[in-house]
């Protein structure tokens, strides 16, 4: 059996069906079971309510031989105490109650993000230093800290995954709100005329690459977790091909789009709100994200689906009208 966290969320939504479809059963912890009446859809899933957090919970680990630890705070404007409260704390209250359960493997999602501002003109493998350039990214790589120290010290098998940015259908923030959502109501915004290389994912790619990881990764190991880096137009060129979208695009020079930002970000404490354009974007929009999976190719056999095939997929779910189920995930 299976413990895992973040199985109501983006990449949990897909997960889990995936891994019912493999044969695993699964406890998977949410903070509000009654919110997520999908899960009903799959028999050999025990909902748990709980909250890495607080530690709430988590004592439904006993019986489980694995855990997938998705569950993760991911905005680019909120404080650095929440980040570190719900990606660092929450990570090392789940292991403490690992340990203690006797898990035979932990699977870590962390991101690639935690590299912060790449090194220009460099491969970012597994051995790319990280240099955070925000809370969130800072949160996650002490998460990946207190992972290896527990395999270290605690003689845990350990696995961190560092995937790129999530897209694919079921999502509406980060990279589909900037490349889908905007382009198909007519806001094409490219960055210093959109040369900077972004690190998408699709979705199921990453659910593909924790299955992997479960059965073939090495204890210790960190797998980056990608599909091909692509440049900011290409990705806008792609998507309006496939989409049959025809909208001007607003070239933006480097100064004025971290300005901006700047000035919407500071807005955003008077409203609340977060900004259209948040100052964090600044990490993932404006670096040459040249991303590696070779490792998780050569040692996983992870096979990372085409970036056209992947947006046609999601134009498809948006032209769809959004639906939150997919036929596909059906395990009956």
């Amino acid at each position: 059996m299976i413990f895992v966290t973040g199985g109501t969320g983006f990449l949990g939504r897909h997960l889990v069906p995936k891994l019912c479809q493999a044969g695993y059963p699964l406890r998977v912890l949410t903070r509000t079971p009654e919110k997520h009446t999908w899960l009903k859809h799959f028999p050999q899933v025990e909902v748990v309510a709980g909250d890495v957090s607080t530690g709430e919970g988590l004592d439904a680990i006993e019986g489980c031989d694995y855990v997938i630890h998705a569950a993760g705070l991911f905005s680019m404007w909120r404080g650095a105490g929440d980040f570190e409260e719900t990606n660092a704390h929450g990570t090392e209250n789940l292991l403490d109650v690992a340990v203690k359960y006797d898990i035979k493997r932990f699977v870590y999602v962390s991101t690639i993000a935690v590299i912060g501002d790449p090194q220009p003109d460099r491969i970012i493998d597994e051995t790319h230093p990280p240099r955070p350039a925000d809370p969130y990214q800072s949160s996650k790589l002490h998460a990946e800290q207190i992972v290896r120290r527990f395999h270290d010290d605690q003689h845990i098998e350990t696995i961190i995954l560092r995937p790129g940015a999530f897209y694919g259908p079921l999502g509406g923030y980060a990279f589909n709100r900037l490349f889908f959502t905007d382009p198909m109501r007519g806001l094409i915004v490219e960055p210093d005329g959109g040369k900077y290389l972004t690190f998408p994912v699709y979705i199921d790619d990453v659910a593909q690459g924790i299955l992997l990881a479960l059965s073939k990764g090495r204890s210790g190991e960190i797998y980056n977790i990608c599909g091909e880096s692509i440049a900011h137009s290409v990705v806008y060129d792609i998507v309006c091909e496939e989409a049959g979208l025809w909208y001007p695009r607003m070239y933006l020079p480097n100064f004025l789009g971290i300005s901006g930002a700047r000035l919407l970000t500071i807005l955003s404490k008077i409203t609340g709100r977060e900004p259209f354009y948040p100052l964090g974007l600044r990490s993932y929009v404006f670096n040459n994200w040249c991303v590696s999976s070779e490792k998780a190719k050569t040692e996983l056999g992870f096979q990372p689906t085409d970036f056209r095939v992947g947006a046609k997929r999601t134009i498809a779910w948006y032209r769809a009208g959004k639906p939150d189920w997919l036929p596909e995930h059906d395990c009956n």
